[in-house]
């Protein structure tokens, strides 16, 4: 037996399962014959850590990765991007590996920079460029050049340029499935696992043409054709891979979170300066400033925050920051005020929102890493956190740092699919059973510390 993931990311189930099922035959046909619902993600429900969640088992707590940015221990605003290096624990196919199974792993976040395996593998949407070294062995590289040599790993998306960014992530989508194909047909393998980013591209850029409940709402024929018409390639091309897997081959499609329209963005700094957590030593900033460009007065600020799906809010603690003022001993205090302050935030219309806040302790058993001190999903995670400044309202129509249609849902895909199989049921699961599934397929019964249980109806594909 073998096992093939077909990682789509963002991929939404309303979508998938109702709204483009006429148009989606390979993936509509797997989900009728198997087993297939809604995937729960983790918390917070992003690409990184999400996928690594997966192959991994482990939370991202676990893992110290919560989001595409890690912040610089005793910094404020320190950055580093996430890597393979940052990975402590073993994934599926290193596993695996140890039990003498090749892989072919095709850009699962974080992969960069590549990593030894028994096997073939091309790193993620994360790698700087071409230039780098981006495929175990080396010498894979070369050949990926020779046969695809308009290979990307991402486009920029947020964007205005709406006709030339849906060529790029039609072309970027297109090369990178038929690339998976030639080497799921060419070369040997025993676990295969890709993932595409595109989807998640048309999300964020296209949403507002398929999507009437959003405030960008656009009646563009031409363009929510385009965005149907991505979905039926990439169909096509799951139908494609299909005819290279052999009937011992159980496929799982799965995606690492979901998609919804955005409501705004809120300037989560700009609050936390009327709030009197952030102070200036300068006076009001120009529009779209960022927390590096401005002269902030750490000695007089008690919290600050980054941007994004979700905010991360952080504290200026005594002797862990540079400039700390609230003293240890205080934190509780402190995180337990400003949190109910952060649910009392209302709607740009004085309406009621959903906002979730919440500490990593009260979500992960260990919590490794710089973490922020709390998680902040405003309206339930329906409007996007805004960390730059200067505006006139706190309440932005738009993304602030360039068009986004579409903020991130709690609940992914996922179909577990084997030929010659007539199943037909739809179970909702968890994202933590995909790691335990794919090693209980391949009859791997200890399972290294991870905790999840393999999806509910694995044996009727086994």
């Amino acid at each position: 037996m073998k096992v093939a993931v077909i990682g789509l990311d963002c991929a939404a189930p309303d979508l998938i399962f109702n709204k483009l099922k006429g148009e989606l035959p390979n993936l509509s046909m797997m989900a009728s014959r198997g087993i297939s619902g809604k995937l729960r993600s983790c918390d917070p429900p992003i690409t990184v850590p999400a996928w690594m969640v997966m192959a991994t088992g482990r939370t991202p707590g676990e893992l110290g990765l919560y989001g595409f940015r890690s912040r610089i221990p005793n910094s404020y605003n320190g950055i580093k991007i996430p890597t393979s290096q940052d990975i402590k624990f073993e994934t599926v196919w290193e596993i695996l590996g140890r039990r003498n199974k090749r892989s072919i792993i095709i850009a699962v976040p974080p992969s960069y920079p590549p990593k030894p395996l028994p096997g073939l593998l091309v790193t993620d949407f994360l790698t700087p460029d071409k230039d780098k070294e981006f495929t175990y062995p080396p010498g894979l590289k070369n050949e990926i050049m020779k046969d695809f040599p308009d290979y990307q790993f991402d486009v920029k998306f947020r964007k205005p340029e709406k006709r030339k960014i849906i060529e790029e992530i039609y072309r970027m989508t297109d090369t990178r499935f038929r690339m998976a194909e030639k080497m799921a047909m060419e070369k040997e393998w025993d676990f295969f696992f890709m993932v595409e980013i595109g989807i998640d591209r048309i999300h964020h850029s296209f949403w507002r043409y398929i999507d009437e409940s959003s405030h960008l709402y656009e009646d563009d024929p031409e363009m929510r054709e385009k965005f149907i018409s991505y979905f039926r390639m990439v169909d096509s091309h799951i139908g494609k891979l299909l005819d290279c897997f052999d009937d011992d081959t159980v496929v799982l499609v799965v995606s690492d979170h979901g998609a919804k329209s955005m409501k705004g963005a809120f300037a989560i700094n700009q609050w936390l300066i009327k709030e009197g957590y952030l102070k200036l030593r300068s006076g009001f900033p120009k529009q779209g400033s960022s927390l590096d460009e401005l002269d902030i007065d750490w000695s007089g600020s008690k919290a600050w925050a980054w941007g994004g799906y979700y905010a991360r809010v952080f504290l200026n603690v005594k002797g862990r920051e540079p400039e700390g003022i609230i003293e240890r001993g205080k934190v509780r205090e402190e995180l337990d005020i400003l949190k109910k302050k952060i649910k009392e935030i209302r709607g740009p219309n004085g309406e009621e929102w959903k906002t979730k806040v919440f500490e990593p302790e009260e979500v992960y058993k260990v919590v490794n890493g710089d973490r922020s001190d709390l998680f902040v999903y405003l309206d339930d995670l329906s409007w996007r956190a805004a960390g730059t400044l200067g505006y006139d309202s706190d309440y932005l129509l738009e993304n602030d740092t360039g068009p986004d249609d579409a903020v991130h849902d709690y609940d992914g895909i996922y179909i577990l699919y084997r030929k010659n199989r007539e199943i037909g049921r739809v179970i909702d699961s968890s994202i933590y059973r995909i790691a335990p599934t794919i090693l209980a397929l391949y009859k791997v019964r200890k399972m290294y510390g991870i905790q999840g249980k393999p999806l509910e109806g694995v044996e009727y594909v086994e």
